[in-house]
């Protein structure tokens, strides 16, 4: 059977990010067959649908029964939303395998920066190489990456301030 890293092991940027998820570049049918072999329950695609894959990746794994999300990551989907979306799915799969793709790495990277320093309590230089392992090149998706990072720590700061104030005025 495998493990998912070594069903990918010869996909462009095959990496073991965190013990439950699996990255690489564009996966073939023979990729995905293995990888539901070993174990992979969901398949996270950040590439737009209009990209070219030469499989129709969406019927193929609903063939193997794995679940398949799309999100795509590119010009015009830089967004909070989009980063909301693929890290809701990061958290709800924790406790299943998964395998994080996009062409060549790059998108994946840029999602996962987020997830290593606000989930993964990674300090950014940790998470920044991290990240630049799986295939973060791009300094658009490192900027979006960070942006949203800095947004969302100063939000949960304010946050644990509010509470720790409330906390200190109640009654004892």
């Amino acid at each position: 059977m495998g493990t998912p890293l070594e069903a990918i092991g010869d996909l462009v940027r095959a990496y073991q990010a965190l013990p439950n998820l699996v990255t690489g570049g564009q996966p073939t049918a023979a990729h995905l067959e293995a990888l539901e072999k070993a174990g992979v329950k969901i398949v996270i695609d950040l590439r737009d649908p209009m990209e070219d894959r030469h499989i129709d990746e969406p019927a193929l794994l609903t063939a193997l029964q794995m679940e398949y999300v799309n999100a795509p990551v590119g010009t015009g989907t830089l967004n909070d939303p989009t980063m909301d979306f693929v890290l809701g799915v990061l958290r709800r799969s924790r406790e299943q395998m998964a395998f994080m793709h996009c062409n060549s790495g790059n998108r994946v990277g840029g999602v996962l920066l987020p997830y290593f320093m606000l989930d993964l309590a990674m300090c950014e230089a940790a998470a920044l190489a991290e990240a630049m392992r799986v295939g973060l090149l791009s300094v658009e998706y490192l900027q979006w990456a960070l942006d949203y990072v800095y947004r969302h720590e100063c939000q949960q700061r304010r946050r644990e301030s509010t509470t720790a104030e409330e906390g200190s005025r109640a009654p004892h």
